[in-house]
């Protein structure tokens, strides 16, 4: 059960989820009470009584009620979101290392800034909730329960990577943990996230889909059709616009004259949130998918930030000022305000919390390492997952008149 707390040296990647499907909680990693000292729990109410934190920033809402300032957590629960976002970025970084030592090719976009977008969504889900988003997705899939293993393998090309080693940082995916993918085509994932919510209405599956998408790309046309299908259709989806604020190099105010995403849905209701802010990501999640199960569609806008480029090619200063983004880390960086959090709450030290890092930075090397010692994926690989098999299909030359082969 997910009040079952494991062991410190129980690994990392262990990502509780989710084990009944009327529970919300989140896929954050478990923690053992050992690392509080008793007298801090009693005081922080760690043995299982609810936290009351307020957020600081008031949500805005557009055709809907905000939700209460007031959030419900635990010590175990603001814990579990330090740890993972540490190793989040630990992991995100270690992947900024690989590129540049040419162990990772192609593209790679990287997410660290944003963690708290992901953590918080994940502490309001279940397993019956499915995500789909674009190419920066690595943590996304640490969230839905994937492991560094998974991603590190996946960005090198590996055998033991989450896709095969076929699919690179741009494609991810777990079917299993309800992950289905980055995707590298700008905003095509939105409909594809309406059509996952059409299938959760169809089968009567207690559960929503949130669609991922960034600021560049919510003026794509494909994003207001499928709003427009899902608001017809009452589909479970909620869209979700992680706006940080630069689509590759371009600033929101160069190239939306409305950046007030929150509201593009106009007859779909929205709220606009802190998505520096785990809590308040948490709160947000929670009362949009409640009202999508309801209703319909739902649009919230995350106001976050990255801190790396677009893409590793991109350095990230020449269309930003490097004070802009230092000043960022300083005021709202996602890790720092839980950490101030918990030592204000007195339910960690300083010492306990570099503790969780240094575990935190042990897990993410001996993944790397392991993923470095993974084979190529085997030639025959180039052939599988694009044909069901047994069907007799038949691959043709390009002028279609030479037969191939006879597909098994």
């Amino acid at each position: 059960m997910a009040q079952q707390l494991c062991h410190r040296t129980r690994s990392l990647l262990r990502f509780s989820g989710i084990v009944s499907s009327s529970s919300a909680s989140s896929s954050l990693i478990p923690l053992s009470d050992s690392i509080i000292p008793r007298q801090q729990q009693q005081r922080a109410g760690f043995a299982g009584d609810a936290l009351t934190v307020d957020v600081p920033v008031p949500f805005k809402a557009h055709k809907c009620d905000a939700p209460s300032l007031s959030v419900e957590t635990s010590a175990q629960e603001l814990l579990s979101f330090f740890k993972t976002m540490f190793t989040m970025r630990r992991m995100e970084i270690a992947a900024d290392s690989l590129y540049k030592s040419k162990f990772i090719r192609g593209f790679c976009h990287l997410y660290d800034g944003q963690e708290a977008v992901c953590v918080g969504m994940e502490a309001s889900l279940t397993q019956k909730d499915s995500i789909i988003t674009a190419y920066r997705d690595h943590c996304i899939h640490l969230g839905r329960g994937g492991t560094l293993l998974e991603v590190f393998a996946e960005l090198m090309g590996r055998k033991d990577g989450c896709s095969l080693g076929k699919g690179g940082s741009m494609h991810m995916y777990n079917k299993k943990g309800g992950f289905f993918g980055g995707n590298g085509i700008v905003g095509a994932q939105t409909p594809l996230g309406a059509g996952l919510a059409f299938a959760q209405k169809y089968l009567k599956v207690d559960g929503v889909t949130l669609t991922l998408y960034g600021d560049g790309a919510a003026n794509q046309g494909q994003l207001f059709e499928a709003m427009n299908i899902a608001a017809l259709w009452s589909l479970p989806v909620i869209f979700v616009c992680e706006n940080n604020h630069y689509g590759m190099g371009t600033a929101e105010w160069r190239s939306a004259k409305s950046p007030e995403y929150y509201k593009r849905g106009d007859y779909v209701p929205g709220m606009k949130v802190d998505g520096m802010d785990c809590l308040a990501v948490k709160q947000a999640v929670k009362y949009a998918k409640e009202y999508a199960l309801k209703n319909g569609p739902f649009v919230l806008e995350f106001d976050t930030y990255r801190y790396h480029g677009h893409s590793m090619s991109d350095p990230g200063s020449t269309y930003r000022t490097r004070d802009e983004i230092s000043g960022v880390r300083q005021e709202r960086d996602p890790i720092e305000r839980i950490r101030k959090l918990l030592l204000s709450l007195e339910i960690a030290s300083v010492a306990d919390l570099k503790t969780l890092e240094k575990e935190a930075k042990s897990e993410v090397d001996e993944a790397l390492a392991k993923a470095k010692e993974s084979p190529q994926p085997d030639v025959s690989e180039l052939f599988s997952h694009i044909w069901v098999k047994g069907y007799g299909a038949e691959a043709y030359g390009a002028d279609r008149k030479e037969v191939i082969v006879k597909l098994p």
